[in-house]
């Protein structure tokens, strides 16, 4: 019967957000550098679930009608955020809370405790609202670009040009005379990859470490890396508009941000290899 009950709570659940999908698909496929990592999300939390199977193992699921309250609550939201206020960022984290208890629902309050971070880690494949990445998004990227110039300028000399800042823009002058200017505006739009960045350290910190510090550290990192690897994005840009400004704009632009999610993980992996011989703990 629990299993029958689930099966249709599924299917009205797809139903009920069958549109919402169709919108976060749109977004993620337009601005697949910026929320293409929105299709990793569900597989990530799906492996977290993985994780806790054990745990799940020895638990025993039964209905619990109060999680009935945070369902409906997330239903209501849903219809709020589409009819009034009409936010497909309110929406989506309206259908994480209509997930959750849904689940409370049909599995109970001690399931539905250890499916809580696997759910909630979905937030993380919701397309933020523009005006308020813009907002979050502006102060890093004059960082970025600031410490993008300051290693243009150092490598200038050995590669033989030289470096103008004006504003939102940089200039590579080459020895020979030739101009090659490179809008920071453009070349930092890499941070709007922030939310990635925050999403690969938080799977990084569930999966690698043991201790809550450790994973609040992890996490709290996810700026740090992102203005770093953002830096080293736009100071790669400078270089390549020298050998062909082709490569700075388009496909290569959106190629060179998500190729530096691989340096990102690594970095992830060498503070939790820190992290875990700072304090030593007992197995288990």
């Amino acid at each position: 019967t629990g299993a029958a009950m689930l099966a249709v709570l599924a299917v009205a659940f797809i139903a009920l957000f069958f549109r919402w999908f169709l919108v976060q698909n749109r977004h993620s496929s337009k601005s697949i550098e910026d929320w293409g990592h929105a299709y990793i999300i569900p597989l990530i939390s799906v492996y977290l679930i993985r994780l806790r199977e054990k745990d799940l193992a020895a638990l025993t699921p039964r209905a619990f009608w109060p999680g009935m309250v945070p369902m409906l609550l997330g239903i209501m939201s849903y219809f709020y955020c589409m009819v009034a206020v009409k936010n497909h960022m309110l929406q989506g984290f309206s259908l994480v809370l209509t997930l959750y208890g849904t689940l409370l629902l049909v599995l109970g309050p001690a399931v539905s405790r250890v499916l809580f971070v696997p759910i909630a880690y979905l937030a993380f494949g919701i397309t933020i609202s523009e005006a308020i990445m813009n907002n979050i998004t502006f102060r890093l990227q004059l960082v970025a670009s600031q410490m993008s110039e300051l290693v243009l300028t150092i490598i200038g000399p050995l590669l033989g040009f030289s470096v103008e800042a004006s504003g939102n823009s940089i200039e590579l002058i080459t020895s020979s005379g030739k101009s090659f200017p490179l809008t920071i505006a453009e070349a930092c739009a890499g941070l709007r990859m922030l939310i990635a960045f925050l999403a690969l350290g938080v799977a990084v910190a569930l999966v690698a470490c043991r201790e809550w510090w450790q994973r609040i550290a992890l996490v709290l990192l996810a700026v740090p890396v992102a203005l770093l690897m953002n830096a080293v994005r736009v100071t790669v840009l400078g270089l390549l508009t020298l050998v062909n400004p082709n490569l700075a704009a388009g496909e290569a632009h959106t190629l060179i941000g998500t190729l530096l999610l691989v340096p990102a993980l690594g970095l992830y992996m060498g503070v939790v290899w820190a992290l875990n011989r700072v304090v030593r703990t007992g197995p288990g």
